[in-house]
């Protein structure tokens, strides 16, 4: 048995009996891909499924690290525990988060019961990484009663936040008319509850009014897509729309906290809907159904870069497509094959009447 190996019971039970330098241990292994993580996370899967997922996305500059911090502070006053995992762009040069160092979550410092991990996005498409879905896990089973999720901000993209989260948060500052067309954009349809933070300026009753009259259009015009609409889920069930919620507009002055009090009665109440109507269980299956594809398609991808290795590598099996000695249909099928055995094998000898 490796030191990794004998670790990892260890680990894990220290997690769940509320060790705060394990947990930050386990987050490390999951973020590095550390061997024996995905053990880790396994043993921990049984014990998720208490905490509530929040995640507060929008464009850079919008005030989603003062507006979480407020946000954590204010759970703290009310006796409940907080995990924060801000999803920082990722280093061109190691992988690791470059904002990963800056000052974070001021009005908390010193507060155990409010744990914070600043995570690399990795290249990740909308800033959510595996890793972080994993991380969420962790803090899930350690205890957290509310995680918050706070994104880069980077575009349409930011969508992948709906996988990981029971309530998304959108952020909008006054007076930004690229705000609006990035909403626009497509980040609309997935916002719960829409935050116009810096509120004292000038334009911030002009945004709300713009912000009504984009959802009063997005519900009327775009039923049946997004977040919200209804279609068939990830998991192959009828995923019927979510009905009865009018997403919500907040006014915060996140510096100030003023107005993080009504933030958290909106993600309650939006939280109670999804429990009411079974929503909630629905997101959880659709969240399921998509890691399992993730995963497949990531663990499938590694065993066809081995059966590239093997075949020569990429440039090996470029020149050959260009040399028209093959084409890439038959190239494909070559590196296919091997695994398609492989599985109609371990098929006919798991159930041999098919």
């Amino acid at each position: 048995m490796s030191e990794a190996d004998a670790e990892e019971p260890e680990l894990v039970a220290d997690v769940l009996d509320g060790d705060h330098r394990a947990l930050a241990r386990t987050i490390s292994k999951i973020e590095d891909r550390a061997p024996g993580y995905r053990d880790i996370v396994s043993a921990l899967h049984a014990h998720t499924g208490d905490a509530e997922v929040i995640g507060v996305t929008g464009s850079p500059g919008a005030g989603k690290s003062t507006l979480v911090d407020k946000l954590a502070k204010t759970y703290r006053d009310r006796g409940l525990t907080v995990g924060v995992i801000a999803v920082d762009p990722s280093s061109p040069y190691t992988g690791g988060a470059v904002l990963g160092d800056r000052i974070r979550m001021a009005s908390n410092v010193g507060d155990m019961d409010v744990f914070f991990r600043s995570m690399s996005a990795r290249g990740q498409l909308g800033g959510l990484s595996t890793a972080t879905a994993d991380a969420v896990k962790a803090l899930d089973a350690f205890g957290k009663d509310r995680i918050v999720v706070e994104t880069v901000g980077a575009g349409q993209n930011e969508v992948d936040v709906v996988r990981t989260a029971d309530s998304v948060v959108v952020l909008v500052q006054p007076g930004s008319g690229d705000d609006v067309q990035m909403l626009k954009a497509g980040i609309l349809e997935i916002g719960d509850v829409f935050v116009v933070n810096k509120a004292d300026m000038d334009g911030a009753a002009t945004t709300v009014s713009d912000l009504r009259e984009m959802l009063h259009m997005r519900d009327g015009t775009t039923a049946g897509a997004g977040h919200h609409g209804a279609g068939t889920t990830a998991d192959g069930s009828d995923g019927d729309e979510d009905e009865g919620w009018d997403p919500r507009i907040v006014e915060t002055v996140a510096t100030e906290g003023e107005g993080v009090a009504a933030l958290i009665d909106a993600l309650d109440a939006h939280y109670d809907h999804l429990r009411s109507t079974g929503e909630l269980d629905r997101r959880a299956r659709t969240r399921t159904a998509e890691e399992i594809r993730r995963l497949l398609r990531s663990d499938a991808a590694d065993l066809l870069e081995e059966e590239i290795d093997r075949h020569g590598g990429m440039a090996t099996l470029v020149d050959e497509v260009r040399a028209r000695e093959t084409d890439p249909y038959t190239v494909v099928d070559r590196l296919l094959d091997p695994l398609a055995d492989c599985v109609r094998e371990r098929r006919e000898r798991d159930d041999p009447a098919e």
